[in-house]
């Protein structure tokens, strides 16, 4: 009868039981009772052996949950942020009124949180650490650290003027792009940046297709490169490690911009003089 009873539970909650143990932690359920979520099929994943994969550090072990699948997945998650989020079920406590003592209830089993996007374009992913999440921010973050880093070199070179100098000339000076006036106030910039940027981070948000989030309005390719899919992962690989690259490269500007007061080209030029 308890076999029974526990098959019973199981099934009416979704779940697989996995040599549970007992600990006293709150469940958090998806849907609601009495309707079963509809299966997906599973498509195959390849994954690539570890002794064949590339790691971050000479003789790595990396974690389960990075299993190579994912463009330029080296395996680096010391913390293990990345790791899926478990939840434990539990049967509902008895609240029978004639009995003596009332049985809490007992431990069904594990449930992992899905990685599937909600339709709420304010926060459409339901773990803040999640291993997807964080392929998007860290491939958008890159691409503005590529932007970043090659705009202060282009801009220092031009004007001689340190980027974390430039906001000082648009509060005194008016706002300007190399030394052109433009017809705007710097307020004026900003609400347009704020309006138009908001817009389109909303609509990136509302978009489902963890493929189109990360390359919204479709691959950017205007010659044609990545027409062979074998390519196309190149491409994508290149990207990622230009990025990751891009984003130390402005943390050392950061650094050396606040210990040095320069610029990266003055910085640099004072070791040639």
């Amino acid at each position: 009868m308890a076999a029974s009873t526990a098959a019973t539970a199981s099934h009416f909650f979704g779940t697989r039981i996995q040599n549970p143990k007992p600990a006293k932690v709150q469940a958090r359920f998806g849907l609601p009772f009495g309707k079963k979520k509809e299966q997906k099929p599973k498509q195959p994943v390849r994954k690539v052996p570890v002794e064949d994969r590339l790691v971050w550090f000479p003789g790595a072990n990396p974690p389960e949950w990075l299993d190579g699948t994912m463009v330029g997945d080296r395996g680096f998650d010391p913390f293990g942020l990345g790791k899926p989020a478990e939840y434990l079920q539990y049967d509902l406590d008895s609240l029978d009124q004639n009995l003596a003592k009332n049985e809490e209830g007992q431990l069904l089993g594990i449930r992992l949180e899905e990685t599937n996007l909600n339709p709420t374009p304010f926060q459409p992913y339901s773990e803040v650490f999640g291993l997807q999440r964080f392929r998007e921010c860290e491939l958008i973050h890159g691409r503005w650290a590529m932007l970043g880093t090659l705009g202060a070199l282009a801009v220092e070179g031009l004007t001689g003027i340190a980027w974390q100098d430039a906001g000082k000339v648009e509060l005194v000076e008016g706002s300007s792009y190399l030394g052109q006036p433009l017809p705007f106030s710097l307020t004026t910039l900003i609400w347009i940046e704020v309006i138009v940027i908001g817009y389109i981070e909303f609509q990136r948000n509302a978009e489902l297709d963890p493929e189109k989030r990360l390359y919204p309005g479709g691959y950017f390719d205007p010659l044609n490169l990545g027409a062979d899919p074998a390519k196309l992962e190149n491409l994508q690989l290149a990207e990622i490690k230009h990025a990751r690259l891009a984003m130390v490269a402005f943390l050392i500007f950061a650094i050396q911009a606040a210990a040095t007061g320069k610029g990266p080209i003055s910085f640099v030029a004072t070791f040639s003089n």
